[in-house]
């Protein structure tokens, strides 16, 4: 049965305001807690997922480490950090679950992109982490040497534009990963953009509800989910919505 598959969301937030928020272009959400997602997750057989920072977090880390205590077992942290970060900070976020450095050049709020390829290397040597790009595919034409050269990177809502989709097809057959989430905010076709990501490198595709879809045109609906093993088949969804992504972050 379908709903019996397991599902490790791969992206999502967690918005608290016991912990510090930051108007993001005069943006804040609403509150999303560890119990709402919980209950908005209901529906499947959630077994993991991971916490990603938001623009509005900036460089709080307190909020994710309390979240990843809430989720416990499973549930790991993207997180946004200075370049500045001591290795100690970097080993004390480790052990509490982070698993990525986010780089939001699409909204901002995190280190800027020059600090890209130096902070994706020391924290693969340092902690096994990845680092995760939100951006708009039409501006990866000037990142996408530097970012097939990085030992492990992941790629937010499909990429979000038609028009950057062949650069970053041209990256997932190098090894780069996409989240298939934020299907409320592309330009194109999901379901052919998914079997083409699929076909280039199975084990790219890592399914995400991007709860609360803060700033999405259209938020996640469960439907989401099911376009993916429709349009994937059961084998390869599987992988999309569990395997890929445990693989990845070592929950």
């Amino acid at each position: 049965m379908r709903q019996l598959l397991p599902v490790f969301d791969s992206h999502f937030h967690i918005i608290d305001r016991r912990f510090p928020l930051t108007p993001n272009q005069g943006y804040l959400p609403d509150d999303f807690t560890c119990e709402q997602y919980l209950a908005r997750t209901s529906s499947f057989n959630l077994k993991g997922g991971a916490v990603v920072s938001g623009s509005f977090q900036a460089l709080d880390q307190e909020y994710l480490v309390d979240a990843l205590g809430k989720l416990g077992p499973g549930f790991v942290g993207v997180t946004q950090l200075p370049a500045t970060v001591s290795d100690g900070e970097l080993l004390r976020l480790d052990k509490a679950g982070v698993r990525a450095v986010r780089f939001n050049l699409k909204r901002g709020g995190s280190e800027g992109v020059e600090h890209l390829e130096q902070m994706a290397r020391r924290v693969h040597e340092l902690a096994g982490w990845h680092v995760e790009l939100y951006v708009d595919s039409r501006d990866l034409g000037d990142l996408k040497e530097t970012l097939a050269g990085l030992p492990a990177v992941s790629i937010d809502h499909l990429g979000l534009a038609k028009e950057g989709f062949g650069t970053l097809l041209w990256l997932v057959e190098r090894g780069v990963r996409v989240k298939a989430t934020g299907f409320g905010r592309v330009d194109f076709d999901v379901k052919s953009a998914l079997k083409e990501i699929c076909a280039a490198n199975p084990a790219a595709l890592m399914f995400g509800t991007d709860r609360p879809s803060t700033r999405a045109p259209r938020p996640y609906r469960d439907e989401d989910l099911t376009l993916v093993l429709d349009a994937l088949g059961e084998e390869q969804g599987r992988k999309a919505l569990y395997d890929n992504a445990v693989a990845f972050y070592r929950p």
